[in-house]
């Protein structure tokens, strides 16, 4: 990924950083690259004790003291956690990945996707601007764009939450939208080596099927670089060229490992999964793109709602909790118009 060269010191140097989720694929990533720009601290946020662990070793072998940095364990729904974490860290940069994301999963429990995704980003944001953070990147998802499952759902509602608080906080609240991740925790690469190693099948949900696909370190890159020319209120985008055909994919999976594609590894089409589209969108027609200084970085500021609007709506998908997962859909059609669940 290209990005701009300033011959200036590294964007995070000498800057108090606090990456949430720290130990899932995006914020491991985010963490090293934080890393090596030699901020005057780093802090990890992660409930996972198995993450945590596995990025904290990584940067106590690769810097030891020479990196001051601090692995928390702690849910963002915790508020009164998150306060007390904001006010003791002072951060001057929040990287905000911590998230449900599994799309199969959220569609049967969107009360847990609601909790966390929305709720939980409605605590960090809550904190980070109370304790001064200077800027704030969420990470969002292609998904967002007319969404047809819980997950998008979640995080274009997030992006609302971001652009309404960007109005009004000297915070400069952004986020970040990006495709899928090539070797994320989940994602179908993974899956795909260990259905061609276990002899197959290769499942694939529909032969149509295309996705975005970037590299971890290349999604880590543009979060940093999205934070380093935040304003407040952007969503980032980056161009990730055209989508790719998934059963191409798979085929050439199988034939880097030696063997023949439907003969020696057959692939068998599943079904759309709930929720699931057959191909997924970087932006809307009605977003308008404009570039940034920072080469294959576009940036778009979409049609936000009233404080007032998304106040009411929160307060009524906060309310459906307690009630049914139909009910927690409907609330959330309610709060994001685009949505719209796959039937």
């Amino acid at each position: 990924m290209r990005t701009e060269s300033t011959g200036s010191p590294p964007f995070l140097a000498g800057k108090r950083v606090l990456v949430t989720g720290g130990g899932g694929s995006i914020g491991s990533e985010l963490c090293r690259q934080a890393a090596a720009q030699h901020p005057d601290s780093l802090a990890i946020l992660e409930i996972s004790e198995n993450g945590a662990w596995d990025i904290q070793q990584e940067l106590w072998r690769q810097y030891g003291s020479t990196l001051p940095f601090r692995v928390e364990i702690g849910s963002i729904r915790d508020r009164a956690r998150l306060a007390q974490l904001m006010r003791d860290l002072r951060p001057d940069l929040v990287l905000h990945a911590a998230a449900h994301k599994h799309l199969p999963l959220l569609e049967n429990n969107p009360q847990e996707a609601v909790k966390n995704n929305v709720f939980g980003t409605l605590n960090v944001l809550e904190a980070a601007g109370e304790a001064g953070c200077g800027r704030f990147v969420l990470i969002s998802s292609d998904k967002a764009v007319h969404p047809t499952n819980v997950m998008g759902a979640t995080k274009r509602l997030c992006e609302m939450i971001v652009q309404a608080m960007a109005k009004t906080s000297k915070t400069r609240f952004v986020a970040v939208r990006f495709g899928n991740v090539i070797a994320s925790a989940g994602s179908v690469i993974p899956l795909f080596r260990q259905q061609i190693a276990a002899g197959g099948p290769v499942t694939i949900t529909d032969r149509r099927m295309t996705r975005y696909f970037l590299s971890i370190p290349d999604a880590a890159s543009l979060v940093l670089e999205a934070a380093r020319i935040a304003e407040g209120g952007e969503i980032f985008v980056l161009d990730m060229g055209k989508p790719v055909s998934i059963l191409a994919l798979a085929e050439h999976m199988i034939r880097e490992a030696g063997l023949t594609p439907w003969t020696e590894v057959p692939i068998v089409f599943t079904g759309l999964r709930p929720g699931e589209k057959l191909s997924e969108e970087l932006f809307t027609s009605e977003e308008e793109l404009s570039a940034t200084r920072i080469g294959g970085i576009l940036r778009t500021q979409p049609t936000s709602t009233s404080p007032a609007a998304l106040s009411e709506a929160l307060a009524l998908l906060s309310r459906s909790l307690d009630a049914s997962p139909d009910k927690v859909r409907e609330a959330l059609m309610a709060a994001v118009p685009e949505y719209r669940p796959a039937q």
